[in-house]
């Protein structure tokens, strides 16, 4: 059978009676399988085999009782020892006026203290000058200068071997998260026990090619290894071979939703409407936009219903390539649409499409909710007539009064914004349109400014493509990224009146709009990537900190008063925010005050400054994508992170300190600009759990393996998985009969939730 055919009660185990079934079932195990998949902790075995000398456990600057000790060094920092000792003395000391024995032990390399808390009469059978082998968790105590231990086990090096491995002396031992109620003990004794009575029925999982291919082990023998290794370099295979399992199962989802389709052949040439819209710019376009189109051709003209990520930096160009590809599709006689979250971003590109599309004869419109009711009518009949080749617009498109005469192109921007039900409803638009068939979806292109690798792109979005657009278009300008504590403040005011001085214009970017309103829930750590930039989320309790509203003004009246200030935020109607966003544009104002809603979708040359206050508050993506609205013209751009003093010291790492989450985040922006490289970081800091708004639908809940830190393992999961689904789609052949057995009787995993 297969281990998760393993259903049977915990308590069917000896050692599992009513309150420990109990306690397990409370955890999250109550099955044997799920007892058995409770890994141990990382890398976290207790080592009974190697010899580890008593002076190991000095820290690193003090090689003495007395020797220099490094404030930097954590006190009390638990090391395990491993070594023969003899006892020197037997005494005691009182702990809340109780006797406790201590035994005075040496290895010849230091003297440490036995403190017998639970046996006070082991000291009484211990023979001083006999060699004993010992085995304890040590701590070294700057306060008394020496090192003890109350976590040990001690035996006679002559002792016969039943007794040495009753004490686990020559053994590995896991080491497990516990929960209320549950000893090491206990799991250790319950798995043992478990394996011991289905062990030998368990079944392998994982092909006998892959096996051997990638120098793994049968997965039941990885599951005795994991617990109780006989070796570290067999826990090291160990652990590889039950990662390498989890992720070879959810590439192995993807890869048959997507039925094993082979990587397609790139376009040889861009069609007659791309090309008239390339010999009108007046410039060409990078590598990667090259490169990325003729992906996208190639998956328009496959025959099937594309359905690609399309990925880049700030400023990459992914809105031209996306225009390009819709005119792939739109002389067809097709129709596409490009949905944006916000109607700033919306009007846009709007705005782009008026003056790179309508010259060539492109019929394009922009629909809001705000759109009035007449003019709401005639747009609508004439996309239901055909008579609009692209639609530009918000949520509207897909709302229930909004028809489509041959929707076959949809473009999605920002589509981190956007739920899998709202991607579907503006897919549906074109599945059921007039001159549609009958569920066949239009062809989909989502993109992202916030990158991700490839692999696991392709694993989180499951049967999409993936195009990286990397590479910046001709006049992008890096942009200085600079760090001040707000005591600093003045010099960044200073810094940006000299901008303004040279006819530059500034964001100010604040976390709350004001009156404790939220921006974008930028007060849940790391949380404000996936947020709706409209959200308010009600009065924060916190005090101190700058809002745009009251910013506005001091920034008006009291440090810039002999320039144009205006504030721009969510709550603002949508035509007051295109006003004054169109003012800024054309310089009529210098300044703006504005929270996260300028983050995407505005792009004035002109504007060489980014401040943003309180940028502790901002996640590594919103910090990135602001940056990225500056240096966007000729001139020199600065992006300025202010972060506010804590209200306790900053621990620094050139001083053997540990940065907090936030401090990490700037270090990352003040060390790169690429995208990539910051969205990767940022994974790391938060985990894939966040990806595409996914944490909270228990997606990618994995046993062992991570998909960050087993990128390299998820690579090779993914090649092996589909070459086996483009083998044998069905999975019908002789060589996967096990893989469809694993699949159809115990499905380990249920694979991503498309």
């Amino acid at each position: 059978m297969y281990l998760r055919e393993l259903t049977q009660t915990v308590g069917i185990l000896k050692g599992a009676g009513g309150v420990i079934s109990g306690k397990l079932e409370k955890a999250g195990i109550a099955a044997v399988d799920a007892l058995l998949l409770h890994y141990p902790r990382q890398d976290k075995y207790e080592d009974h085999i190697t010899r580890r000398a008593l002076d190991s456990v000095f820290p690193p600057a003090g090689g003495a009782f007395g020797g220099a000790f490094s404030v930097q060094s954590e006190q009390n920092e638990s090391r395990e020892v491993c070594a023969v000792v003899r006892v020197t003395g037997i005494s005691s000391i009182y702990i809340h006026k109780k006797a406790v024995p201590r035994i005075l032990v040496s290895d010849g390399t230091a003297a440490a203290s036995l403190l017998c808390f639970r046996n006070s009469e082991l000291a009484r059978s211990l023979v001083p000058g006999i060699p004993y082998l010992l085995w304890g968790n040590f701590t070294y105590s700057e306060k008394y200068r020496t090192i003890q231990s109350s976590d040990f086990e001690i035996e006679r090096e002559d002792a016969p071997q039943e007794a040495l491995t009753k004490k686990h002396f020559g053994a590995i031992l896991p080491v497990y998260r516990l929960t209320e109620g549950l000893r090491q003990w206990h799991f250790r004794s319950l798995i043992q026990n478990a394996l011991a009575r289905f062990g030998a029925e368990l079944e392998n999982t994982i092909p006998e090619p892959l096996i051997q291919k990638h120098a793994l082990m049968p997965v039941p023998n990885a599951i005795r290894a994991i617990h109780f290794p006989r070796s570290f370099d067999e826990q090291k295979q160990a652990r590889l071979t039950l990662i390498y399992e989890e992720l070879f199962y959810l590439e192995l989802a993807a890869a048959l939703k997507k039925g094993g389709a082979k990587p397609l052949s790139p376009a040889p040439d861009f069609s007659p409407l791309q090309k008239r819209l390339l010999e009108r710019l007046p410039f060409a376009l990078t590598e990667g936009q090259t490169a990325a189109l003729l992906e996208i051709n190639a998956g328009l003209a496959s025959g099937q219903p594309m359905a690609r990520l399309l990925q880049g930096d700030v400023g990459s160009g992914k809105t031209l390539v996306s225009f390009m590809a819709a005119l792939a599709v739109i002389e067809t006689g097709a129709q596409a649409a490009l949905l944006a979250p916000t109607e700033l971003l919306a009007f846009q590109h709007a705005q782009n499409a008026a003056s790179l599309l309508e010259p060539l004869g492109i019929r394009a419109a922009f629909l809001t909710g705000n759109l009035k009711n007449a003019g709401r009518k005639y747009l609508l009949a004439s996309l239901a007539a055909g008579e609009i080749d692209l639609v530009i617009g918000t949520h509207a498109l897909f709302s229930a009064d909004v028809a489509y005469k041959n929707l076959k192109f949809v473009i999605i921007d920002e589509q981190h914004r956007f739920g899998v039900a709202q991607r579907q409803a503006i897919l549906d638009k074109g599945a059921n349109g007039a001159e549609g068939a009958e569920g066949a979806q239009p062809h989909l292109l989502m993109m992202s400014a916030t990158p991700i690798p490839r692999t696991l792109a392709q694993t989180v979005f499951g049967a999409m493509d993936v195009s990286a657009l990397k590479g910046m278009p001709p006049g992008r300008k890096p942009v200085a990224t600079r760090a001040f504590s707000s005591a600093n403040e003045d010099k960044v005011y200073a810094l940006v009146r000299n901008e303004l001085k040279a006819g530059r214009q500034a964001y100010f970017v604040y976390p709350l709009i004001g009156g404790g309103q939220d921006e974008a829930g930028l007060f849940d750590e790391g949380a404000d990537e996936t947020a709706d930039e409209g959200a308010g989320r009600g009065t924060m309790e916190e005090s101190g900190l700058k809002d745009a509203q009251g910013m506005a003004r001091r920034l008006s009246e009291e440090i810039f008063p002999e320039y144009k200030t205006a504030l721009l935020h969510s709550k603002l109607e949508d035509e007051e925010k295109k006003r004054i966003m169109e003012a800024f544009r054309r310089n009529e104002i210098q300044i703006l005050a504005a929270t996260s809603v300028v983050e995407v979708g505005v792009d004035v040359p002109n504007a060489t400054c980014m401040v943003v206050e309180h940028a502790e508050r901002f996640g590594l993506s919103a910090l990135h994508q602001l940056r990225g609205r500056v240096g966007r013209g000729d001139a020199p751009s600065t992006c300025f992170l202010v972060w506010t003093n804590p209200p306790v010291p900053i621990a620094r790492e050139a001083d053997g300190g540990k940065l907090e989450i936030w401090q990490k985040r700037l270090k990352v922006m003040l060390e790169t600009n690429d995208g990539f490289v910051i969205a990767e970081e940022d994974l790391k800091l938060r985990g894939p759990g966040q990806i595409a708004g996914i944490e909270q639908s228990g997606y990618l809940a994995l046993g062992i393996a991570n998909i960050i830190r087993d990128a390299a393992v998820l690579e090779k999961a993914r090649e092996d998985a589909f070459a086996l689904v483009a083998a044998d789609p069905r999975l019908e052949a002789p060589a996967n009969g096990m893989v469809a057995a694993v699949l159809k009787r115990a499905p380990p995993f249920t694979g991503p939730q498309w």
